[in-house]
């Protein structure tokens, strides 16, 4: 089992930049599929990002490829979240998620409770 915590989130103005950050207990991390997830107000939690065990593969949705990039330190028991020209439409309570199988990127059984980002126009 994992227990993973965010941080990092806060308000930013259209344009700026947040880097976002879970840490992850235990000494198993490198051998869980990570993911970051998103859920603004009135709308269903939605991907936003994963990344294999080693960081060797990652996936972006749509919504935020080449703007995002996501990253892991092994040794840190940490993955990361660099949000780069943020929109307004990017505010949203971003969770981090884990998982042993990555047989989907969109499935984890692990998740952290959620760190609020704010993006003002």
């Amino acid at each position: 089992q994992v227990q993973l915590v965010e941080s990092g989130g806060g308000l930013v103005q259209a344009g700026g930049s947040l880097r976002l950050s879970c840490a992850a207990s235990g000494r198993t991390f490198s051998s869980y599929f990570m993911g970051w997830f998103r859920q603004a107000p009135g709308k269903e939690r939605e991907f936003v990002a994963a990344i294999s065990w080693s960081g060797g593969s990652t996936y972006y949705a749509d919504s935020v490829k080449g703007r995002f990039t996501i990253s892991r330190d092994n040794a840190k028991n940490t993955v990361y979240l660099q949000m780069n020209s943020l929109k307004p439409e990017d505010t949203a309570v971003y969770y981090c998620a884990a998982d042993r199988t990555g047989e989907s990127k969109y499935e984890y059984d692990y998740w952290g409770q959620g760190t609020q980002v704010t993006v003002s126009s």
